[in-house]
């Protein structure tokens, strides 16, 4: 059977934020600019090819997205503000609308990621785990097929 491939990553360490930033403004720390370059290593070395990217417009989710593309390669990269604070409802419609992209990697946050991923996997978005800062969810599901909660398969799940 034919698979689709989505591939998570969950955005890195950000620094916290300052007297009067807005969250969405937050940047990568030091230690969060070298996870998101180890994410991207290891996303290399597993042969990781996406023909898209969506990413949340945090500034955080971007750079670790930016990071990770600079060692797997750039693709077609889109910024969708539905992913910041995203529920798993909402990421499954932005992933159902790029169903044509084989595989897909999106850039986001938890608790959506992690709820995502448990209701993708389980069928109970409730029975999340957590996703480490710069985690990865490799993620299989059945091609040409809605994308409905307890039909994905883990494939790989990483963190630095």
């Amino acid at each position: 059977m034919a698979e689709r491939e989505i591939i998570l990553v969950r955005h890195a360490h950000a620094e916290p934020a300052t007297a009067g930033q807005d969250d969405i403004a937050r940047v990568l720390s030091v230690r969060g600019e070298a996870e998101a370059d180890a994410a991207g290593t290891w996303l290399k070395r597993h042969g990781a090819a996406p023909v898209r990217v969506l990413c949340s417009p945090a500034a955080r989710a971007k750079e670790t997205c930016e990071r990770v593309l600079a060692a797997i390669g750039y693709a077609d990269v889109r910024t969708d503000p539905r992913i910041y604070e995203a529920t798993p409802g909402t990421l499954i419609r932005v992933l159902d609308e790029h169903a044509d992209a084989n595989p897909l990697l999106l850039v986001g946050h938890n608790p959506g990621l992690e709820n995502l991923v448990a209701l993708l996997t389980e069928g109970a978005s409730d029975s999340g785990r957590g996703i480490p800062p710069a985690g990865v969810v490799w993620l299989g599901l059945p091609a040409d097929a809605p994308t409905d909660p307890g039909t994905a398969a883990v494939h790989h799940f990483w963190w630095p």
